[in-house]
């Protein structure tokens, strides 16, 4: 495997609605070319112009997963599916969705697309899934309104675990461990029946995980006024682990997880 094809960019680092809907920061997902295959997270806002903008692609893509439908994580979800198909002119790529996200009611992929890729996956809890070798788990469902996994992807080097949105649960860190772990950290304190995670709940999964490095990401406005790359010095601190804060457009290398 080459390290340099192994590289995580985060689009966007946005999370709860202000956020979002004012563009305080990008809203765009998560590009991840692990192994040469490309794959998409969750294409939020502006998905396709932050993409095209940092010289990503999308008909190189060999994915997309949808953790959840919410619009934060959706919105762009047709218009990537469309360029990644060349509007549907080469059937390639596969979808990963829950089934929530799937069905014509209540979802949020619209049916004259569904034939566009060269197949759609529902996810589910305790499933294994593999691009082209790059083989992804989604261990649990997660605690939130709308049916959502956070997802564990195995290479030949690594192992990469993305907490996505969710409450709070005691065996939560369990299912995430290894070498590189993401955080959807909404808020710096906890709210009750809200479905994400605050400073100290993310301060607690890191410390019982104990990952070789630990990246923040979907900020929400809370966090965002306590300046995340703080927050997330706290947090090495505390947890005596590697953690820092995306921003928009960060290009993360794994080749930076073998550094002494």
């Amino acid at each position: 495997m080459n390290d340099q094809n192994d590289t995580i960019v985060f689009l966007g680092t946005a999370g709860a609605r202000v956020m979002v809907t004012k563009q305080f920061l990008a809203s765009g997902g998560t590009w991840l070319s692990l192994d040469s295959t490309e794959i998409l997270i969750d294409p939020g806002p502006g998905t396709l112009v932050r993409a095209i903008k940092k010289k990503l692609d999308p008909t190189r893509l060999d994915a997309i997963i949808l953790s959840h439908k919410h619009l934060d994580h959706s919105v762009d979800i047709n218009i990537m599916i469309e360029a990644m198909t060349e509007s549907g002119r080469s059937r390639r790529g596969v979808v990963f969705a829950p089934s929530d996200a799937l069905n014509n009611e209540e979802g949020v992929i619209l049916p004259y697309l569904k034939d566009y890729p060269e197949r759609i996956e529902i996810l589910s809890q305790g499933k294994s899934y593999d691009i082209d070798g790059v083989v992804f788990e989604t261990p649990v469902r997660h605690i939130h309104p709308v049916e959502t996994y956070g997802l564990v992807f195995k290479t030949a080097k690594y192992t990469i675990s993305w907490i996505t949105d969710t409450g709070y649960f005691d065996n939560l860190p369990d299912y995430y461990r290894g070498d590189l772990l993401i955080v959807n950290m909404v808020m710096m304190v906890h709210k009750d029946n809200v479905g994400h995670l605050s400073l100290a709940e993310v301060g607690e999964v890191i410390k019982r995980i104990k990952p070789g490095m630990a990246i923040l990401t979907h900020f929400g406005m809370s966090v965002w006024r306590a300046r995340p790359w703080e927050v997330a010095k706290q947090l090495s601190e505390e947890a005596h682990v590697p953690v820092i804060a995306a921003r928009d457009g960060m290009k993360f290398d794994l080749a930076q997880l073998n550094m002494p």
